[in-house]
């Protein structure tokens, strides 16, 4: 893939995912707000563009190339895979975290107040998250799947009874991923980026160390729908229903 400076975040992220791990080091949103070109994200950054680009180029070279190739894969067994990998990830996780930060709260409360804050914003993200995944697995994901045997039978109507166009509930996932891009984003910010003072208990750096794991995976859950499965199944769809009009 030749970048440029009007190459999509989304874009590079998608063709390889190491090279997320720049964007992270610049701070640069590339899950949530990725369909910003590279010129864009080096203003609002203050860096060099091509040196962005030459970072990016450098980093992806001297990387073992992946053996995972997410574009490759086929919008109902990628749906699959971020059922289990990234749905089953934050129903797993959650309930460990909040039953961390319930304690820590209750033991360093009086000396840190942010963490009272932290609390309310996870114990947030985790309820409007688990509506958000069920409304993936019980609607989006399924439709995914008959979108994805369009290539070995398109014979069959894919319409769903729920909307007209795939593009009405993707709309929603996006803005959902949006709030939870902004919600975790003020959860790095009061954790000083996941740092602990000399006071932490065990309890206390264990806690930001799964805070951080857990942001880290959101970020390419969120990759993974907003910049491939939802691209594909948006692709599809219109390409399915073009060719039914002609016919």
């Amino acid at each position: 893939m030749e970048i440029h400076l009007q190459t999509l975040v989304s874009d590079i992220v998608a063709e390889n995912y190491k090279a997320a791990n720049i964007f992270k080091r610049h701070q640069i949103d590339f899950c949530c707000n990725g369909q910003r070109s590279i010129q864009e994200v080096s203003e609002l950054k203050e860096i060099d563009p091509e040196y962005l680009i030459q970072e990016i180029n450098q980093y992806i070279q001297e990387e073992v190339e992946s053996d995972t190739n997410y574009l490759s894969w086929d919008i109902g067994f990628l749906s699959d895979y971020i059922y289990n990998k990234h749905h089953k990830y934050v129903e797993e996780k959650s309930p460990i975290i909040l039953e961390f930060l319930n304690k820590i709260c209750k033991v360093h409360g009086r000396q840190h107040p942010e963490l009272f804050d932290i609390q309310v914003l996870f114990s947030e993200a985790v309820k409007d998250l688990a509506a958000h995944m069920k409304k993936e697995e019980l609607i989006l994901f399924p439709y995914f799947k008959k979108l994805a045997q369009i290539s070995k039978d398109d014979s069959k109507p894919i319409n769903s009874p729920l909307f007209e166009n795939v593009s009405s509930p993707i709309a929603v996932m996006h803005l959902e991923h949006d709030n939870e891009g902004e919600r975790f984003r003020k959860i790095s910010k009061l954790t000083n980026k996941y740092t602990t003072g000399e006071d932490a208990c065990t309890t206390y750096r264990v806690c930001f160390a799964m805070l951080k794991e857990f942001e880290e995976d959101l970020h390419k859950h969120i990759h993974l729908e907003n910049n491939i499965l939802f691209k594909k199944a948006l692709e599809i769809e219109e390409e399915y229903k073009r060719s039914k009009a002609l016919s």
